[in-house]
């Protein structure tokens, strides 16, 4: 009986499945969205292979967000502690244009020190003050070709050379360049640190601290457990406010939807209750019939999703969107629950109906 009531009213049921779906879809889409993106920039700051990143005082761990305060004279000093093999500054820059990607300043030959140097596809590294190196997958999501000259932070690059990914940003120019540009003179935004041995690590996080006790000194293999929402403020606020919408669409579908079956189906109650159908039986057809459109609309929710990822990704190949089982089991609970919540009063009120009122209703 519940399936056939489901699909008695095919318009109406397929329009309920849809807005449950669209539901499931957004949460998962907007946490699969903010999960990737920062659980891709941690990697690729730890792929740039230092052990330790030194920052300003009370910096964020997004370094877009640091500014560049520390003066570059403070590297020297790091490179003299003890299991300090090499040190790296790097001046960062946010740009927004066609997206959102960090630009390093880095020096050559100390970012080469810490990093082992890029994997070049094309091209050469950076020789004159108006060279840019491009990651492979800035490469391909912008249609940057080798040789093209690119506009970013109000400036005309060129492009030298074609890069590896994952050694920290998409971007990277001279960090003389990047200095004169953002009037940032013989400063940096983080200090990157090798040790010569990776054991030696804490024991060269204990002398940084001592020689700049009000720093931030984090270790990079510790990085990725840092880029959460809940780090980044208003980012989790954003994450439940769009969580929050999402239960509010489908409460309210599934409750007007209930509202209207109910005013429907008031001769078919009636009829129900002169059989002896009691308030509990009448109230579970209608939560039981509910259940039926949410897991229905979670179902098309989690296929919409990953057709939502695979579309954007073959868009935009530079984006990363995590969906994990864990966010697609909320989704669905989410999904569920608002749903029921929404059901509640339309059942408690066919429960309700008198029976020979029911009968008489035209």
């Amino acid at each position: 009986m519940i399936v056939r009531n489901t699909l008695h009213r095919p318009i109406r049921t397929v329009i309920t499945v849809i807005a449950v779906a669209v539901e499931v879809t957004l949460v998962i889409i907007v946490v699969g969205l903010t999960s990737g993106l920062l659980f891709e920039s941690a990697k690729r700051t730890e792929g740039i292979g230092a052990d330790i990143m030194v920052q300003p005082p009370s910096a964020s761990i997004f370094m877009a967000f640091s500014g560049a305060p520390m003066p570059i004279t403070i590297g020297g000093k790091l490179q003299e502690l003890e299991y300090v093999q090499a040190v790296a500054p790097v001046l960062v820059q946010f740009n927004s244009v066609n997206g959102l990607d960090l630009v390093y300043g880095i020096q050559q030959d100390t970012f080469r020190a810490v990093s082992g140097g890029f994997v070049l596809h094309e091209g050469h590294e950076l020789q004159d003050a108006n060279d840019i190196l491009v990651d492979d997958v800035y490469a391909r999501a912008k249609k940057v070709k080798l040789g093209q000259m690119l506009h970013i932070l109000e400036h005309d690059f060129h492009v030298a050379g074609i890069v590896e990914h994952g050694k920290g940003a998409r971007l990277f120019v001279l960090m003389s360049t990047l200095q004169e540009m953002s009037g940032a003179h013989e400063k940096a935004s983080v200090f990157f640190i090798k040790c010569d041995r990776t054991d030696h690590t804490p024991a060269a996080m204990d002398a940084v601290r001592q020689l700049l006790p009000r720093y931030e000194v984090r270790a990079l293999k510790d990085y990725l457990s840092l880029m959460t929402s809940s780090n980044l403020p208003g980012l989790g606020a954003f994450i439940n406010v769009m969580i929050g919408i999402a239960v509010a669409i489908g409460f309210l579908v599934i409750f007007l939807s209930m509202y209207t079956t109910i005013i429907e189906r008031t001769r078919e109650i009636g009829v129900l209750k002169s059989l002896g159908a009691s308030k509990g039986y009448i109230v579970k057809i209608i939560l039981s019939e509910t259940a039926l459109l949410c897991l229905a609309g979670v179902g098309g929710g989690i296929g919409l999703s990953l057709l939502m990822r695979w579309s954007f990704l073959r868009l935009f190949p530079s984006l990363t969107i995590l969906i994990t089982w864990k966010w697609m089991v909320l989704a669905g609970l989410i999904a569920l629950v608002g749903g029921m919540l929404g059901a509640t009063y339309p059942a408690w009120l066919a429960s309700r109906k008198d029976p020979v009122e029911a009968l008489a209703y035209e």
